[in-house]
């Protein structure tokens, strides 16, 4: 009966230890764009972070591409960062020149990013499979953002989920602007043709980054089956136009500054994770 109850336990230790996060992380599931669906893990979205301006002839390139992008993937979040003498400029703005291009004096336009630190090569119309392949269906980490405003103050919250282990982590808050109507110059073909584009809706303009540009450190356990809640209240800012045309893209970077995955929301939005069943 002693070696039976022996056995009991022996098979029970080993049992648990296979179902441990150390098996977990040592068997992740395949993240790419066609990978079948994992139950539990997190539909993975593309960043795109454009940096541009309405005075940027050939910056009209990059924006059909993301046009594309969009036309064929809902697992895309996109940010325009306007630089320059543009009417959006970004005043903050050189943290990321100085992660996108570091040996610059100056933020050189067109330039595109894919995850934060991956260049979108050019020409990107032509590359679209390029963004769509950092697309998949089993990310390790998810993300849901809820929001509001009252009394003339933007309530956000962000809520993150893990089902891998991980460290290191920081987590990046835009507010954004959509619906911004404004000439756009254009020195390619595309968009008629015409110079400049009359009229063009500028969207996911970057207003206020809520958190360091660079990110917050995610100073909580950020190991499998854990959940954390950031909270932002801030008031509307001058900037902007129209608070009803509000959105927010919120993404989480690891120690290199690469995005894990992003998520976008429109203001009053109150999301649920986009959790494979």
């Amino acid at each position: 009966m002693k070696k039976i109850k022996t056995l009991f336990y022996l098979l029970t230790f080993f049992a648990i230890f296979s179902c441990s996060d150390t098996k977990v992380i040592e068997n992740l599931p395949a993240d790419t764009e066609d990978a079948e669906p994992v139950p539990g893990y997190f539909q993975k979205n593309v960043l795109i972070e454009d940096y541009t301006g309405t005075w940027c002839g050939n910056c009209t390139r990059v924006a059909y591409a993301i046009d594309q992008v969009h036309l064929q993937t809902d697992k895309v979040v996109t940010v325009a960062i306007h630089n320059g003498n543009d009417p959006y400029h970004f005043e903050n703005f050189m943290p990321l020149k100085d992660l996108i291009m570091p040996d610059s004096p100056a933020l050189e336009l067109p330039q595109s990013r894919l995850n934060r630190t991956i260049t979108w090569l050019s020409p990107e119309p032509s590359n679209i499979q390029q963004a769509k392949g950092l697309t998949g269906n089993n990310s390790g980490l998810g993300l849901a953002i809820s929001s509001s405003i009252s009394n003339g103050m933007v309530n956000v919250e962000v809520n993150m989920k893990f089902v891998q282990n991980y460290s290191g982590l920081k987590l990046v808050v835009y507010l954004l602007e959509d619906h911004l109507i404004r000439n756009q110059v254009n020195y390619t073909s595309y968009y008629g043709n015409v110079n400049p584009v009359p009229n063009y809706e500028h969207n996911h303009v970057l207003r206020l980054n809520l958190t360091d540009l660079l990110g917050d450190p995610i100073t909580e356990n950020t190991t499998a089956g854990q959940q954390i809640t950031k909270s932002f209240s801030i008031p509307v800012p001058s900037n902007i136009s129209n608070p009803d045309n509000i959105s927010f893209a919120a993404f989480i970077v690891q120690a290199d500054n690469l995005s894990l995955n992003a998520r976008h929301a429109d203001l009053n939005e109150n999301q649920t994770y986009q959790q494979n069943q």
